[in-house]
């Protein structure tokens, strides 16, 4: 049905005005103008001729059937056209008119209604309050932008239709060329998970980008995605953050885990490259639909001047990417080619008098060096420089093994070079770092598509007792789990905890404090005291039975200072656990996408710093690892700079322990492990503290 949707024989404009500025008017004007070669049906009630098409004052007067319905009368007549274009066989309508759930709820039943009628006659809705759509390949201009782009291998879809004109001004001022674009408007019916379907077996497309402000539905999206972007890359630029996202939230996790995070960490699940500009839309976009994807990481940087050749290699080590090193024989071989005072490490400085030859000979030196991912080709306007023969020369070298960016730095005396590369399909940008920010999404895209297969652990735990725990607690009306409670339910989860229970009096924790041995910790239990620490309701390194008894008197007389209404059930006394490296593992549910886990050290690097890192469950062995690897504090992990490493698969056991369990638990909302201990490779990490927050349910139904 959608490829009807681009590919129509006969195109009715219902609303079709003879007013030039009017919707209906430009509509009309592009297809004709635009060269569509199918029939064009202009209806509007006043009859007559407009662009030598003869008028029809209702689509029910047209003798034929339609393919494609643009609608753009007033809200009031639109059910009414629509019935009209149903009649005729439409099987596409492009809904133009606004006026519906983006004013209220009086609009967002109208919508309903609208959409319910399409379906229920097999017709495909565009919209409502959208651009259209349009189609280089015949010439199909459906909408009230401006002129077709040139062809080309660039897909569009867009939830914005003032964006969708941006970047049509856009790829015409960089000559850069689209095979279609599609204004997606409310989503009513089509979505982004229909474009991601479509522009994927799309013959004409090889790269999709997209704008949207909200997702339909999370699991969906993820799955359509992931399919998708292991055909083609998909860049999309997301603004906007769901209200579902924004609430009040008891642990660090859920503080730290907003909306925008959410989406950032479902983008990365599935593969998509996102966008945090509209700049950065088309400088991937551009370069993923030009050149190749690279092998590896490593950058070449061919420059005629230092300055910029620095600041590539700055921006390459920045990314995270390697500079790379000419192998003996390629450095040897083009020492030979070039002048005794250029350099043939990296960048490869050519020289501010390099004529085109010069570029030719490193860039041909590059594409056979083995050592060579990838190449960034820097010209600066000087006095000998020749920018248009110089891209000639650049476009005639380039073999196709490995990528190549070019960044012909400046304005008017470089534009002749400029404009040469884009005829070349050599993505151009001004600024060294551009190019690189292009090359990296390049490369994080290739590692992507080269992922081995996702398989996630199951662990043997006890889940009925954990289920137990916490049917209980919702029916009961307790929705904040204090430690004791939460600990219970990790321990069900294999996760290690030391011995420890609840206390309810002085002498009660003596005696169990000898039992258990020193030392031992004491917290104060209350589900109206969150941050415990804050209120003196933690104390530490507890080493006599003396020690334990001044603790739980002198903890219970502050708190009921402090906070004289709180519900207190007494203490949970604890083993103390052995010195270690504290760090925090968390999960915050996004309404969207599930369950997001949270890593980040303890102390400064949450607090300050916020050197956290988010990833969707269900998680694989090989993800978490890589979210520790993502965090700037993971050589602390590691153990650099004299410092003892830690075991870091033993942390990665851990956020898939997480995984499976909320998971498992759709009830639990939130959940910190805050701190959780890890020492030496080999030993068992340690429950320190928890917290778990589980959901309320829904009124009018029981868990």
């Amino acid at each position: 049905m959608l490829e009807h949707l681009f590919f129509p024989e006969s195109v009715a404009v219902i609303g079709a005005s003879r007013q030039p500025g009017k919707v209906g008017h430009d509509i009309l004007a592009n297809l004709v103008k635009g060269g569509f070669a199918g029939e064009i049906i202009p209806v509007n009630p006043s009859g007559g001729t407009l662009f030598d098409l003869k008028v029809y004052p209702s689509l029910r007067e047209y003798p034929g059937t339609v393919d494609q319905a643009i609608v753009a009368v007033p809200k009031p007549h639109v059910l009414a056209t629509v019935r009209d274009a149903l009649a005729k066989g439409a099987g596409n309508i492009i809904m133009i008119t606004a006026g519906f759930k983006e004013t209220g709820s009086e609009g967002a039943e109208l919508e309903a209604e609208l959409t319910d009628l399409c379906r229920r006659n097999g017709a495909r809705l565009v919209g409502p309050n959208c651009l259209g759509l349009l189609n280089t390949k015949n010439h199909l201009n459906s909408s009230f932008a401006g002129s077709l782009p040139r062809p080309g291998r660039i897909g569009v879809f867009s939830q914005s239709g003032a964006l969708c004109t941006s970047i049509l001004d856009l790829a015409e001022g960089r000559n850069l060329g689209l095979s279609k674009l599609i204004s997606i408007g409310n989503k009513a019916d089509i979505n982004e998970d229909h474009m991601l379907e479509y522009f994927a077996a799309d013959p004409d497309t090889d790269v999709i980008v997209g704008y949207l402000e909200n997702i339909v539905a999370g699991d969906s999206f993820i799955k359509t995605a992931t399919d998708t972007c292991s055909v083609k890359p998909v860049v999309i630029l997301k603004s906007g953050t769901s209200q579902a996202g924004q609430k009040a939230a008891a642990s660090h996790t859920g503080v730290l885990a907003g909306a925008d995070t959410a989406y950032g960490a479902a983008f990365k699940r599935s593969g998509v490259i996102r966008a945090d500009t509209f700049e950065s839309l088309f400088d991937y976009a551009t370069a993923l639909s030009m050149q190749p994807l690279p092998k590896g990481d490593r950058v070449l940087i061919i420059t005629n001047a230092g300055g910029p050749g620095t600041m590539a290699a700055d921006a390459v080590e920045h990314a995270g990417m390697t500079v790379a090193e000419l192998e003996t024989n390629t450095a040897t071989s083009l020492r030979e080619k070039l002048p005794a005072a250029a350099s043939v490490g990296n960048p490869v400085d050519v020289l501010g008098d390099a004529p085109p030859e010069r570029y030719a000979d490193a860039l041909l030196a590059a594409q056979s060096d083995d050592s060579v991912d990838a190449i960034i080709v820097i010209l600066t306007p000087q006095a000998m420089t020749d920018p248009r023969e110089t891209a000639r020369r650049i476009a005639r070298s380039i073999d196709g093994s490995k990528p190549v960016l070019a960044s012909f730095m400046g304005g008017k005396e470089v534009l002749p070079g400029r404009q040469e590369l884009t005829a070349a399909s050599l993505p151009d940008y001004e600024s060294p770092e551009r190019a690189v920010a292009a090359l990296k999404v390049m490369y994080q895209y290739a590692t992507w598509k080269n992922r081995p297969p996702r398989v996630v652990t199951r662990f043997r735990v006890n889940r009925r007792r954990a289920s137990r725990i916490v049917s209980r607690n919702i029916s009961n009306g307790i929705f904040q789990l204090n430690e004791s409670k939460a600990k219970k339910i990790l321990d069900a989860y294999g996760f290690n905890i030391l011995p420890g229970r609840l206390i309810t009096s002085a002498e009660e924790a003596m005696e169990y404090a000898r039992g258990i041995g020193f030392p031992v910790a004491m917290k104060i239990v209350s589900q109206d005291i969150i941050h415990k620490s804050d209120m003196g309701g933690v104390k530490l390194h507890l080493a006599t039975v003396q020690q334990v008894r001044d603790a739980f008197d002198l903890m219970m007389m502050r708190i009921l200072q402090q906070v004289p209404n709180a519900r207190i059930e007494g203490v949970y006394l604890e083993k103390m656990a052995d010195p270690g490296l504290e760090i925090i593992l968390g999960m915050s549910r996004d309404p969207q996408f599930g369950p997001m886990l949270m890593f980040g050290l303890g102390g400064i690097f949450v607090e300050v710093m916020k050197d956290v890192t988010f990833h969707l469950a269900p998680i694989t062995q090989e993800e978490a690892i890589q979210m520790l690897k993502s965090t700037r504090s993971y050589g602390i992990l590691e153990g650099k700079r004299g410092q003892k490493g830690v075991d870091i698969p033993a942390i990665a056991t851990g956020l898939q322990r997480i995984s499976q369990l909320t998971t498992d638990f759709p009830q639990i909302m939130e959940l910190d492990i805050n701190p959780f201990i890890v020492g030496d490779i080999g030993t068992d990490p340690i429950v320190a503290d928890a917290r778990i927050t589980l959901a309320r349910p829904i009124e009018g139904k029981r868990n």
